[in-house]
């Protein structure tokens, strides 16, 4: 029995697995406090987004938001920028100067000392010291200080100049009066952003210059004044050392200078600032500036900001925004009785203008402390309300520039619901050549530049200009008489079009949406028609039908009209064409010096001309008279409008066209 309870050595216990281990690690030593700017430090990508170029730049947006904030509070008027070497930037406003007297929380500490060491520390809070601004969640400066290797602020205030330093958010010196300035204040913060955090990351020269651009763009009462380093700017890079950036005309002149000068305008620019609706007891809720154009072509945009804050991924101030410009078309195709302005979208509008928006408000709520995406709720009602009613108005001003933005958005909108019910559509397969319509004659030669193809009125003309072309370049299209006026005509009428179709698969690069040039199968498409009314008709259908479809193949100087003469006039074995009656009497007076008789002959059309007076007068590039068909570039609107009144769905339009023109008109109608 003894030996049973004998004394044995003790057993070594099982090695605890990684999971126990973890559980035996995880006790109060090992719950860490990280006080002051640690966690910034520790975790940059909760305050800046990252360490990247990008989240570097975030640094110097933070510093100049807030002399932006203070020119806009109108302490300020003036910020310097410089960008120096080593990687060190300076930003001076002439503002009021960041306080320097003690913090009643913390009496051994100065209230700037508070601001560039303390989290959530700052004057934006209350909404006593600035009415709108920027910076709103007391992290900016001091995020800024923590992430660099040093930071150097001046302060200006009370006749005074003070300065401090700090390294990688902590003060290595103490606030010292190194001066006095009776007539000087404001703020000059100088930081050098931490290589452990950014690494080999560097500001870049053109992307600061285009930051303090757009800010001088956004407060039309700020001046900034913009240097560099010149050996920081790389070779080919066109940013200036020097500038003085500011811009009167706010929003409208960045837009302007962006779009340059010959911009594919609709309309002159909406641009304009106006107050936001007050709240209910009567206090102000801030202000709204905004330029628009209306673009017939080219890339939309929409860049919108609040509180001089970049909000790439928009907001509710830019729903407040598509708001007004919706419900303002729609409500001018009611008063002018379209139905189909009712089917406007935010996207069909959008998708035709290039904007600049910037919201002024108190107190707004973003998603996240980069500030891409303004969430404040009430700020769509205010935009929608305060720029509502200046839309409408715009629009009233000019009745006839109005009716031809709605029915631009309109066509957008018809083509938006074309596209839908293609690609609910499946379509058949097939190759190229299997599509082109049956009434195609066909070129043999593939290169596109060298090649045309003739629009010909009818099965006659068209074989007149079969036999007169050149197998080789030149194709020949028969179309059926007066083709689609689609001016007037609806999307579906457009869509069920078999001749429309036939011409659109012959040229082969498609329309609206799906145009795509490089895929036009011809260098030229020349409208072949009578050199009479009927002739001229089925033309302007033709161009109308081009211009609103295929604007782009106009545009791009692909469209012309052949020039078929009227009269052949002959005199024995001397024959010349006139191209009509003037030309015609013109001729008999300076081409014959006999005075025997001369015949005419007056071509019924391009069906009755024997092909080879065809080839020799229309077709022939030797011999032939092209005019190309051009939308000029400052005559847009002037354009559009006169195809809208002369070709569109009103004939009380046409009928006041007729009658103010018609006294003009000196010659007998061809009839």
């Amino acid at each position: 029995m003894s030996d049973l309870f004998s004394a044995q050595p003790p057993r070594k216990p099982a090695p605890a697995s990684p999971k126990e281990a973890a559980l035996q690690a995880y006790d109060a030593n090992a719950i860490e406090v990280l006080e002051g700017l640690e966690p910034v430090r520790r975790r940059p990508g909760m305050y800046i987004g990252g360490t990247d170029e990008s989240a570097l730049h975030h640094l110097a947006a933070e510093i100049l938001d807030n002399a932006m904030d203070e020119a806009v509070a109108g302490h300020a008027n003036t910020i310097e920028v410089r960008l120096d070497a080593e990687n060190r930037l300076s930003v001076r406003d002439n503002g009021r100067g960041i306080p320097v007297d003690a913090h009643p929380r913390f009496p051994d500490r100065s209230a700037l000392e508070v601001i560039l060491t303390t989290l959530h520390a700052g004057g934006k809070f209350s909404g006593k010291a600035y009415a709108t601004s920027g910076g709103l969640h007391g992290v900016g400066s001091s995020v800024v200080n923590a992430l660099s290797a040093r930071m150097d602020v001046e302060i200006a205030r009370d006749r005074g100049v003070w300065r401090q330093s700090y390294e990688r958010g902590k003060p290595v010196t103490q606030l010292e009066r190194v001066g006095s300035a009776q007539n000087r204040r404001g703020t000059l913060i100088t930081f050098q952003p931490d290589p452990e955090i950014f690494g080999t990351h560097v500001f870049i020269p053109a992307r600061l210059y285009k930051l303090c651009r757009s800010k001088a763009f956004l407060f039309r009462g700020v001046t900034i004044r913009w240097s560099c380093d010149p050996a920081l700017v790389r070779t080919g890079d066109d940013t200036p050392t020097e500038a003085v950036l500011h811009f009167p005309g706010g929003l409208a002149d960045s837009l302007t200078d962006e779009l340059g000068p010959s911009a594919p305008l609709l309309a002159p620019l909406w641009a304009g600032e106006a107050p936001l609706p007050p709240a209910a007891d009567g206090t102000e809720t801030g202000k709204v500036e905004w330029a628009v154009a209306f673009l017939d072509s080219g890339t939309a945009s929409l860049v919108s900001y609040c509180n001089t804050i970049p909000t790439p991924q928009g907001g509710t101030h830019e729903t407040g925004f598509r708001n007004a410009l919706v419900k303002g078309f729609r409500a001018w195709g009611e008063q002018r009785s379209i139905k189909k302005a009712q089917s406007i979208t935010a996207d069909d509008v959008l998708g035709m203008i290039a904007g600049r928006l910037s919201a002024f408000i108190r107190d707004p709520q973003f998603q996240g402390q980069t500030k891409e995406k303004l969430t404040t709720a009430e700020a769509a009602k205010l935009l929608e309300t305060a720029l509502r009613d200046r839309f409408d108005h715009w629009l009233a001003q000019n009745p006839p520039q109005a009716d031809a933005l709605l029915a631009f958005v309109i066509e957008r909108a018809e083509e938006r619901l074309r596209r839908k019910e293609q690609k609910d559509t499946p379509r058949k397969s097939a190759t190229r050549r299997l599509r082109l319509p049956g009434k195609l004659t066909d070129c043999t030669k593939e290169h596109a530049p060298d090649t045309e193809i003739f629009l010909v009125e009818g099965d006659s003309a068209g074989g007149s200009a079969k036999q007169a072309r050149n197998r080789e370049t030149q194709a020949v299209l028969p179309l059926r008489g007066k083709i689609l006026n689609v001016a007037s005509a609806t999307t579906e009428k457009l869509r069920a079009n078999q001749e429309l179709r036939d011409l659109i698969e012959a040229l082969g690069c498609g329309s609206g949406d799906h145009f795509d040039l490089s895929k036009l199968r011809y260098g030229r498409v020349i409208i072949m028609t009578d050199a009479d009314v009927d002739g001229a008709h089925i033309a302007s259908l033709l161009m109308t039908f081009f211009y609103r479809e295929l604007p782009e193949l106009v545009r791009n100087g692909h469209l012309y009209l052949a020039q078929p003469p009227l009269y052949r006039l002959t005199q024995g074995a001397h024959s010349v064409y006139a191209m009509d009656d003037a030309d015609r009497d013109r001729k008999m007076k300076s081409e014959f010096k006999n005075k025997g008789k001369i015949d005419v002959s007056r071509f019924k059309g391009l069906g009755e001309m024997p092909p080879a007076d065809l080839k020799e007068t229309t077709m022939d590039p030797r011999r032939r008279t092209l005019l190309r068909v051009v939308t000029p570039q400052e005559d847009r609107l002037n354009t559009r409008q006169r195809v809208e009144s002369l070709m569109g769905r009103k004939p009380e339009l046409r009928f006041a066209f007729i009658q103010e023109h018609a006294r003009t008109v000196d010659a007998l109608l061809d009839i």
